[in-house]
């Protein structure tokens, strides 16, 4: 079994559900699963064959769902873009992943007409009408200018619905996710049919989803947190999805209130809005039963103010994109512990160790690393990357963390984002901690810098609600929560902290800027 089969045994058994809605418009199962045929079939009839690579540089909509199914039932590998990357670092996925077809939205033709000639691999740019004023000085018939742009809906038209796609293999490569490549260049996840099958069933049964369920998806589908939690999953299950093209508050509690959503997942970030955010009230989220958290720590603070304003519980869990990605959540039928991303999700196994790989005891500081079908086969064309990263068969993470006497899992740091002063490791996330608990505290990030005389320094950054909020103020109260070494040497404040599209806390940008400062 695989996602495509899966979708469309569901199709053939409930053709009237409701897959998703998006835009005021509702599609069945049966329509979707027509659709994701007729696409397969219009990609076979461009020359697209089972084993290519087609790029997706589209954002959260019905277009996203219908290429990636379409794309996996005729064989292909589906290479999910962010659309907002810069021209060079597309060009760089495109090429570094041997695309052969683009699915774009008209947006980004500007890009795809200057791809047209630097990446002379691709032979076909798929144009998906956005509808949108920003494209109204487009004209379309520039499609028919450059022979290797087509509509999205030509190709859809062209083809067949009783197609049939090739045998797939569940070692097969499915999906290749880039990394955000913390350092150098982006890294390529080849996720298989199984490990993406495998990964959605696994984390639909730990939520208990099924047909009756709505999931709110707003996370960027391109990211896989959604493809897997909010895409993956619940069509697997048989629920709909609640699509929302780009994230803001008033959008996800209308979403909720009017289609009586019962999962919302988001990042630490969506939730800091949602809870900030005046106009909203416990009764928006009312029918909610599950909010999950995921793609970075959630300060505990943040957490139990949000779950005390809407009256719901907020469960963390733990992914990486070589993972699938989930492999650790909060289980809802005992008891949640804030700050945990929880146990081992059914068939996953968990664990941390030392620097030789063995075991530590409950308590103690390791490295994450995790086993189980979920796990990547390797990065794309880079082996050495791939021996280093997985391990006789364990993918280390690069996370440090702590296990307690009861399997729960807690993220320390990232490995790389340890800050080491005079010989003492401080964990940015506990200074962070204690800098969300100040009341006026809306977001903050901690990091490390060069010190001549200690090794490294930390440097705290705060978005405060109230302008009259010290750093000196801010320092003391520091100071009586945290050892001497802990507390940062300075604290800056910003209107806003830098976010990747996902609402990740961009701490390298951060580590950037203060050393380009002090250089000065």
């Amino acid at each position: 079994m695989n996602l495509s089969s899966k979708l469309h045994e569901t199709a053939q058994a409930l053709p009237e559900k409701l897959a998703y809605y998006f835009m005021g418009k509702e599609t069945s199962y049966g329509e979707l699963d027509a659709a994701i045929t007729k696409f397969a079939s219009g990609l076979e009839q461009l020359g697209i064959k089972k084993g290519d690579h087609i790029a997706l540089l589209l954002g959260n909509s019905p277009y996203f769902v219908i290429s990636l199914y379409g794309a996996i039932r005729m064989g292909a590998t589906v290479i999910p873009v962010n659309p907002i990357y810069s021209p060079d670092e597309i060009g760089y996925i495109l090429n570094n992943g041997d695309v052969k077809a683009v699915v774009s939205l008209d947006l980004l033709l500007p890009i795809a007409e200057k791809s047209h000639h630097q990446l002379p691999k691709i032979e076909h740019f798929i144009i998906c009408d956005s509808n949108q004023p920003e494209a109204a000085g487009i004209n379309k018939q520039e499609l028919t200018i450059y022979p290797k742009m087509r509509a999205f809906t030509d190709v859809v038209a062209a083809g067949r619905l009783d197609y049939i796609g090739p045998e797939l293999q569940e070692e097969e490569t499915a999906v290749i996710l880039y990394t955000s490549g913390t350092t150098g260049k982006p890294k390529g996840a080849m996720l298989t049919h199984k490990n993406l099958y495998s990964n959605a069933i696994d984390i639909g049964t730990y939520l208990n989803m099924d047909e009756n369920d709505r999931m709110i998806t707003v996370l960027p589908m391109f990211h896989v947190f959604c493809l897997t939690v909010c895409l993956n999953a619940p069509l697997m299950a048989g629920a709909t999805m609640l699509i929302i093209p780009r994230f803001s508050p008033k959008d996800v509690f209308d979403m909720a209130r009017e289609q009586g959503a019962t999962i919302f997942a988001g990042v630490p970030t969506m939730y800091n809005f949602l809870y900030q955010y005046e106009s909203g009230n416990p009764e928006d989220f009312k029918t909610i039963r599950v909010c999950a958290s995921g793609g970075a720590s959630m300060p505990v603070a943040l957490l139990l103010n949000f779950e005390k304003k809407f009256n719901v519980r907020v469960s963390e869990g733990y992914g990486l994109s070589e993972a699938s990605p989930v492999t650790c959540f909060n289980p809802l039928d005992r008891e949640r512990k804030p700050g945990s991303i929880g146990l081992s999700i059914v068939n996953v196994e968990n664990k941390v160790v030392d620097e030789l790989g063995e075991e530590v005891q409950p308590g103690q500081v390791g490295e994450l690393i995790v086993r189980g079908p979920n796990v990547m086969k390797g990065y794309y064309k880079m082996p050495e990357e791939t021996d280093a990263t997985i391990r006789d068969g364990w993918l280390y993470t690069g996370d440090l963390a702590r296990m307690d006497d009861e399997g729960y899992f807690y993220i320390v740091d990232r490995k790389k984002d340890m800050v080491i002063v005079g010989g003492y490791n401080v964990y940015p996330r506990e200074v962070e901690e204690v800098l969300y608990d100040h009341p006026e505290i809306i977001e903050a990030a901690v990091v490390g810098i060069p010190d001549p005389d200690f090794g490294e320094a930390v440097v705290a950054y705060a978005v405060s609600k109230n302008p009259e909020l010290t750093e000196r103020e801010l320092l003391a109260y520091c100071d009586e929560r945290l050892a001497k070494y802990k507390v940062p040497s300075r604290i800056e404040f910003l209107e806003e902290l830098p976010k990747n599209t996902t609402g990740k806390i961009l701490r390298r940008a951060l580590r950037s800027q203060v050393i380009e400062a002090a250089k000065q």
